[in-house]
């Protein structure tokens, strides 16, 4: 009966990937009323934590994106790659990744990804190398990300309740050390991959076309010609302040002490109300329009992220929940005998769910039921970035559209698609830095 419950989990939780975003969310709804009142399971906790901490971060990364601060950093991104057009395999990657873990989003690859295209195209470079690699880089990132909604996940109560010296600076060196590491893997690889623009068959014969030639040689892709505010930079300046803060007080853990002879206050509550008082900076100094915050693509993408995890996490958690006594049994042994076979089940997870966080959030009660030590349980977190693996997430998708040589590409047999082997090459090597970092720090 477990076996044909746990199918039923997997078939709501691919329905809903076929709705994708919001859909994951009420879909899973619809699995959570037939666990309980159909197979009669207890309903487990909904991830109010995680989504508390998810609206707070996205709420000021909105209002940044809505003072301008996120062109201005672009700007900057952009300034880097095009004085080193040459290294654009390498820096296109790394830009990206530094703006998601600094934003806790990997969506504002949408706008650095046409410029790395017309880099690459004015240098000769083919342009699946640095846009495939740089799509992978902006997701892993969230591993690295002090604000992102994955670590939200694992600064829960219930991780923190078993593993009570776990704190966000301590995870943070496991994660950072390793994503970074993967990225640098698979830029060393996306190097050496397909033929040179000169040399593709593909795109020659697009060259052929006159209108097409006169597109690639004479545009240029750029976010340098508009002119932002003092406030724009003012708001990068406040976020920027926030993240400083977060780490100073994982840090010093005393000053969030509160009251004689209490634990210090959980990171995933500083997260909180710091990223709502500096959101609130935000809003007063940079004069932000309040009516402009909702518009953009931050809070759009995280408020999406928010509804998908509340039912995806709510119902995976209400089955495996019940099933933990005999599923534990039957997979104990060979996790303590090979806790690295855990990052096979988030990987697989994962391509199914399409979020990390929801990843997480799944898998995380069973990591910490089957009594998996925190370095594995941190080590392994990159691996809960697996939805590369089919290319229907939006930001592969888009970079496919922004290459205009068509380089980047879903290939005929689909999974042989720009993506697949960046986003081994970099999950693979994150995971075992991750896993040789873990038994150093943890």
């Amino acid at each position: 009966m477990l076996i044909a419950e746990f199918i039923f989990l997997l078939l709501m939780l691919y329905a809903g990937s076929r709705y994708g975003g919001i859909g994951l969310g009420v879909v899973s709804g619809i699995g959570l009323i037939v666990e309980v009142f159909i197979l009669r399971m207890p309903p487990a906790s909904a991830p109010v934590e995680v989504m508390l901490i998810i609206i707070a971060v996205v709420g000021c990364a909105a209002i940044l994106e809505a003072a301008g601060g996120m062109k201005y950093m672009l700007q900057i991104a952009e300034k880097i790659l095009r004085k080193n057009p040459k290294r654009i395999t390498f820096l296109g990657p790394l830009v990206t990744f530094l703006m998601s873990v600094m934003l806790g989003t990997g969506h504002s690859v949408y706008s650095i990804m046409p410029i790395i295209g017309d880099i690459a195209v004015k240098n000769k470079i083919r342009p699946e190398r640095p846009m495939a690699a740089a799509s992978v880089a902006s997701q892993l990132a969230l591993s690295g990300s002090p604000i992102s909604a994955l670590m939200a996940c694992y600064l829960g109560k219930d991780v923190l309740e078993v593993f009570p010296d776990l704190n966000l600076l301590n995870i943070l060196c496991v994660t950072f050390p390793a994503v970074l590491m993967g990225v640098i893997a698979m830029s060393i690889f996306s190097t050496f991959r397909g033929k040179e623009l000169e040399d593709d068959p593909e795109f020659q014969k697009r060259m052929q076309d006159p209108h097409f030639r006169e597109m690639i040689e004479n545009s240029t892709k750029t976010t340098l010609d508009e002119k932002l505010p003092f406030s724009a930079k003012l708001s990068v300046a406040i976020f920027l302040s926030s993240l400083v803060f977060i780490v100073f007080l994982a840090v010093f853990p005393e000053i969030r002490t509160v009251g004689e002879g209490t634990k210090p206050i959980s990171m995933g509550v500083i997260i909180q109300m710091v990223m709502l008082a500096f959101g609130a900076f935000m809003l007063v100094f940079c004069k932000v329009p309040v009516a402009k915050v909702p518009n953009g693509v931050v809070f759009k993408s995280g408020m999406v992220a928010c509804i998908a995890i509340f039912g995806i996490a709510w119902m995976s958690n209400t089955y495996f929940q019940h099933a933990m006594p005999e599923f534990k049994a039957a997979i104990t042994d060979m996790v303590n005998t090979y806790p690295w076979t855990f990052g096979f089940a988030l990987f697989a997870v994962s391509v199914v769910v399409n979020s990390q966080a929801a990843t997480a959030k799944i898998l995380i009660p069973v990591a910490l039921a089957l009594g998996l030590p925190a370095s594995v349980l941190i080590g392994l977190m990159p691996a809960t970035y697996a939805y590369f693996f089919i290319p229907n997430y939006p930001s592969d998708i888009a970079t496919v559209n922004f290459d205009p040589t068509g380089t980047t590409k879903i290939g005929k047999y689909y999974f042989n698609h720009s993506f697949m082997f960046p986003g081994l090459v970099g999950v693979i090597t994150a995971c075992a830095v991750g896993l040789a970092l873990g038994q150093i720090l943890l």
